[in-house]
């Protein structure tokens, strides 16, 4: 293979595979041992399936940009929230000053 080959992106679906694979077979061994021990495994694997996926931090960034740094002594920073227009979920933060008597 040369530099000027591109390589194949993986799938996402083999991702998924791998990980029913690795989840999946020994859950099925321990079915076939005891149909009780199954149904517990089946249940603590969901629930740290669960919990991990709750606790691992988000992988998007906080959309609020910090406030302007260099201000006035005599102002203030305050923020407004704007709807976006393109993505009804999503807003967008505007930085004002406002100066303090």
């Amino acid at each position: 293979m040369t530099a000027d080959e591109e390589q194949p992106e993986p799938s996402p679906a083999a991702g998924g595979c791998v990980l029913i694979a690795l989840t999946g077979v020994p859950l099925a061994v321990v079915f076939a041992a005891s149909p009780e021990a199954g149904i517990l495994a089946t249940v603590g694997t969901a629930t740290a399936a669960v919990w991990w996926s709750v606790r691992r931090p988000s992988k998007i960034d906080n959309p609020s940009p910090p406030p302007p740094e260099a201000l006035p002594e005599n102002t203030k920073p305050q923020f407004s929230a704007v709807p976006d227009e393109d993505n009804p979920h999503r807003t967008h933060i505007v930085w004002h000053t406002k100066e303090v008597a």
